[in-house]
C-alpha cells in the first residue's frame, strides 16, 4: 500500500506540473521552445517512470489496489489528452493510435479521422519516407530521433517532430510517441492559441479610459482654441477627480514656464495655494519634460524633491502624499513644447498604469494642437 501511496504522490506532482505547463501557453513566442522542452521532459517522465511503475503495481497489487490503479490509468489517459503540447501515439508503421486535443488543433485533423490512418499521410510528400524510416528505427529501440517535417495543410511552416519509444502495458510491441512543435517557434496563424480573455476589471478600466478620451475631446471641441491657458483649464477640469487627485498645468512662454492651473482635493486648499505659487523652473520633472519632450511615469517616487518644494519649503510630493504621478509634455511633433501637465494620485488610489499613460500621451497631442491653433 505504501508503494501505491508513493505512486499517488508522484502522479499528483506530475499533474501539478502539467497544470503549470498549461498555464504557460501564453508565453511570448520566443520563449515557447523552453516550455515545449519541459513538456517533452514530463512526457518522458511518464513513459520512463510512471507507466512502468503503474504496470508493476497492477501486476502485484490486490484487487482493491487494482481498482484504484484503473482510475489512475484513466487519469493518465486524460492527461495525455489535455497536455498543452501536440502529441500523437503511433505504431512502427506510423499508424495513429491516439491524437491529443492539442495535436488535432495543430494539424487541423480530427482525432476520429486520424486514428487508424498513417501519420505520414498528413505530411508533405517529400517528408514521408524520412519520417517513416525514423519511426521504425525508434520502434526497434535505436534511440530517440528528431527531424523537421512539413504538414500538408501548412507546407511553408517547418515543424519539429520528436520521436521517442513507449511500451504500453500489456502490449508486445513498442509504440512511438511523437511530439510536434513549430521549428521556428511560430504557430500557424490560423491555429494560434488566443490570449486570455480580458477580465471584468480590465474591461471596465478600458471603458473608463474611452470615456475620459471622449470627455476630453468634447471639452476641446466645444471651447475656443488658441488660448493656451483656457485650453489647459478646460482639460484640467476634465482630468481632476475622475482621473487624478491633483492636476498641475504649466504653460511654456517665450522666456519661461508659468503655472496657470492647480486643482487639488477639496481638503487641500492651502496645499494647492502653495503649489500654485511655486516656480515651475524649480520642479525638476517639469523642466525635464519641457526640455526633452518625454512623458515621466513614477510609481511611489523615491526622490521627494522630484517636483521641487512649495512656498512653505516642504517637498510637494511628500506634502501631497503622492503615490504615483504622470508628467506629460504638451507637444505635437514637429513643434515645440506648448506646456507641461502633471497629474498626481495620492493615498489609497491605484497607481497610474502604462495604458493610462499611453491614453494621456494621446490626449496631450490633442491639447497641444488646441493650444497652438489660430484663434
Amino acid at each position: 500500500m505504501a508503494q501505491t501511496d508513493e505512486f499517488g504522490e508522484e502522479l499528483a506532482d506530475f499533474v501539478r506540473r502539467v497544470a503549470e505547463l498549461k498555464a504557460a501557453r501564453s508565453v511570448p513566442a520566443d520563449d515557447l521552445p523552453t516550455v515545449l522542452d519541459a513538456a517533452i521532459f514530463e512526457l518522458d517522465h511518464v513513459a520512463g517512470r510512471l507507466w512502468p511503475w503503474y504496470e508493476t503495481l497492477s501486476s502485484t497489487g490486490p484487487s482493491g489496489v487494482a481498482s484504484v490503479d484503473r482510475q489512475e490509468q484513466q487519469l493518465l489517459k486524460a492527461l495525455f489528452q489535455r497536455v498543452p503540447v501536440p502529441v500523437a501515439l503511433v505504431d512502427r508503421e506510423t499508424v495513429v493510435r491516439r491524437l491529443n486535443f492539442a495535436a488535432t488543433s495543430f494539424t487541423g485533423v480530427r482525432a476520429g479521422y486520424a486514428t487508424g490512418r498513417p501519420l505520414t499521410g498528413f505530411l508533405a510528400h517529400a517528408d514521408r519516407a524520412a519520417f517513416r524510416s525514423q519511426a521504425a528505427a525508434v520502434a526497434r529501440g535505436e534511440g530517440d530521433r528528431s527531424l523537421t517535417v512539413h504538414l500538408q495543410q501548412q507546407p511553408a511552416v517547418p515543424v519539429r517532430a520528436t520521436l521517442t519509444a513507449l511500451r504500453p502495458g500489456g502490449e508486445p510491441r513498442t509504440a512511438v510517441l511523437v511530439v510536434l512543435q513549430p521549428a521556428d517557434s511560430r504557430v500557424p496563424s490560423h491555429e494560434r492559441v488566443p490570449g486570455p480573455a480580458p477580465t471584468l476589471t480590465e474591461t471596465t478600466r478600458h471603458a473608463a479610459l474611452m470615456d475620459l478620451v471622449d470627455a476630453m475631446t468634447t471639452a476641446l471641441l466645444s471651447g475656443p482654441v488658441g488660448d493656451p491657458s483656457g485650453v489647459l483649464e478646460r482639460a484640467a477640469g476634465v482630468l481632476h477627480g475622475r482621473f487624478a487627485d491633483w492636476v498641475v498645468a504649466d504653460v511654456a512662454g517665450a522666456a519661461r514656464l508659468s503655472r496657470t492651473t492647480v486643482l487639488a482635493p477639496s481638503d487641500s486648499v492651502e496645499k494647492a495655494n502653495d503649489v500654485a505659487a511655486q516656480d515651475p523652473a524649480a520642479c525638476p520633472l517639469v523642466v525635464e519634460a519641457a526640455r526633452g519632450g518625454s512623458t515621466a511615469l513614477r510609481v511611489r517616487p523615491e526622490d521627494p524633491d522630484a517636483f521641487g518644494r512649495d512656498t512653505s519649503g516642504a517637498p510637494v510630493l511628500v506634502r501631497a502624499n503622492v503615490t504615483s504621478l504622470l508628467c506629460v509634455p504638451l507637444t505635437s511633433a514637429p513643434g515645440p513644447v506648448q506646456g507641461v501637465l502633471t497629474l498626481f494620485r495620492s493615498g489609497a488610489r491605484g497607481a497610474f498604469s502604462m495604458a493610462e499613460a499611453q491614453a494621456m500621451d494621446m490626449m496631450s497631442r490633442h491639447l497641444a494642437l488646441a493650444m497652438s491653433a489660430p484663434r
